[in-house]
């Protein structure tokens, strides 16, 4: 048992990462519904509730909405954004749309008597991004910070324990806005700071131990971080008793297939490998819509599993690989299904198993990865690029051919390489190659060209729900240009992407 903040999900875009926010403080957290219902969060015990953002206005009839017995229960309350104008709204103050709407950074003043802002600076930039205001506060609230648009950008009934802001401290454009969020925490809820992951780790191996006892448990191993994380917790729980079954679909970067298996041969497991590249390329003919393309790569790599599932036998447990974010994106709420292929979208019809666990389906990706360094798993598999369960061929634009994974392959190789090199393999949280279909006119020798656009992706980012594009200098990003059109056929032009999430995504389908 730890102790627990409860967030509530509005629909804004920033929920998890406030959720990442407050576990950084070492405070455990999990992101909830805004119908969870009274009882639930009674039994819960929270030390703390934080309301997120959202997109709607809190006076429309149709906006997400929350009884107002949940400020009777004497919990802690900070409402963020749409949740600060709902806290207000609920309690009798008054939200109205705001006269000039504030977006982006902007200059806040703050009252630093407030626990809120206990031991910051008097002035600082916050990232706003509303249309409404709080205009009228609540009876026993007051203003606590304010920006030259927004009287209330900021407001607190310290009596009763209830904080909103209008900003968004969970973002990096907020200055210290982590720390205002580790106020709430300790100075207002009063929270200790009790989670970590050597205690995660000790917990989840018993508590897999104990549900499993001396069942069987199967794991489609990808060879991605989060597969990797799992089958290395479920070999110190349950040992041989774990068989992984690692389907290579022959769209992994080059080499990866063999790394996979190379890295598992010391570990106490069942490893099988199933080479079924040619399967999926059949499959995958003619196909050049992206998301046709996932639900094929998705319900082949189903197949496979099952036809070699079906080798085995019973089992008692399938294992997944689902994190928190797979669980958070594919609905809380009323929030929209952000990817079809996570864990938690499709399930083997054929396989004899009687329960699934997922372990780690309560951790972001940073906590994977610390998990994976304290169970010992070596940093090659702990920081491994993050790679989409379709693998290449959702870096392939337009249909997928052998020779088309072959030249991606390769440029990614070098790529890879030279940021390693460089000394950024660890500064550049995610970076990879695009095959575009796009080509365009050459000179090499004294002939002409007509070959393809291979677009590079850097970026830097904290949590991957904003990301920024890696300033890669541009002597690296020439010798790495250099080299691609030099030892790799078929490319005869290189550009970097400089766009940020959001706009863009990460991944470019």
């Amino acid at each position: 048992m730890h102790e627990l903040i409860i967030v509530l999900d509005f629909g804004g875009q920033y929920n998890q990462l406030i959720a990442r926010r407050v576990r950084e403080c070492n405070v455990y957290c999990e992101v909830k519904s805004y119908k969870t219902s009274l009882e639930e969060i009674k039994k819960l015990s929270p030390k703390g509730i934080i309301f997120t953002g959202g997109p709607n206005s809190v006076y429309d009839e149709a906006s997400p909405k929350i009884s107002k017995e949940i400020f009777e229960l004497g919990i802690p309350v900070l409402g963020i954004c749409y949740g600060c104008q709902l806290m207000s709204y609920v309690l009798g103050g008054k939200v109205e749309s705001a006269k000039t709407s504030e977006y982006g950074k902007t200059e806040t003043c703050f009252d630093t008597s407030s626990l809120l802002f206990k031991s910051l600076p008097q002035k600082g930039i916050t990232w706003m991004s509303h249309t409404d205001l709080v205009t009228a506060l609540p009876q026993g609230f007051s203003s606590i910070a304010q920006s030259s648009e927004c009287p209330n950008a900021a407001i607190a009934d310290p009596e009763r324990k209830f904080y909103g802001m209008q900003y968004h401290p969970e973002v990096l454009h907020t200055e210290n806005g982590v720390n205002m969020i580790k106020n709430f925490l300790t100075e207002v809820c009063g929270c200790s700071g009790d989670w970590s992951m050597a205690n995660y780790a000790k917990t989840a191996i018993n508590e897999i131990r104990e549900r499993v006892g001396e069942g069987k448990v199967l794991l489609a191993l990808s060879g991605g971080v989060d597969s990797s994380v799992l089958a290395a917790l479920l070999s110190k729980a349950v040992g041989k008793n774990l068989t992984c079954i690692f389907v290579d679909h022959g769209l992994m970067r080059k080499n990866e297939g063999d790394e996979v298996e190379q890295a598992f041969a010391d570990w106490d497991v069942n490893f099988v490998r199933v080479n079924a590249g040619k399967r999926f390329l059949d499959k995958l003919k003619g196909v050049s819509d992206p998301e046709t393309k996932r639900k094929i790569i998705g319900e082949e790599f189903i197949r496979v599993f099952e036809d070699e599932a079906k080798k085995i036998g019973k089992v008692d447990f399938l294992a997944q690989g689902t994190i928190y974010p797979d669980v958070i994106e594919s609905g809380t709420g009323d929030a929209a299904v952000i990817k079809s292929h996570h864990n938690v979208g499709g399930l083997p019809d054929y396989v004899d198993f009687k329960e699934i666990i997922e372990p780690l389906r309560l951790l972001f990706k940073d906590e994977v990865r610390a998990l994976g360094t304290e169970l010992g798993l070596s940093d090659v598999l702990v920081w491994r690029q993050p790679f989409p369960g379709p693998g290449l061929a959702i870096r392939i634009i337009g249909d997928i051919t052998e020779e088309k994974i072959a030249i991606l392959q390769d440029a990614d190789a070098i790529f890879r390489e030279e940021i390693a090199i460089a000394g950024m393999d660890r500064t550049i949280n995610q970076y990879f190659a695009v095959l575009t279909s796009m080509r365009s006119v050459g000179v090499m020798g004294d002939g002409r060209t007509y070959d393809y656009t291979l677009a590079l992706r850097g970026v830097t980012t904290t949590d991957f729900m904003t990301a920024d594009f890696a300033k890669i200098p541009y002597d690296v990003l020439a010798k790495i240009s250099n080299r691609i059109v030099n030892e790799v056929k078929n490319i005869n032009r290189i550009v970097y992407d400089i766009t940020t999430k959001p706009p863009s995504t990460i991944e470019w389908e």
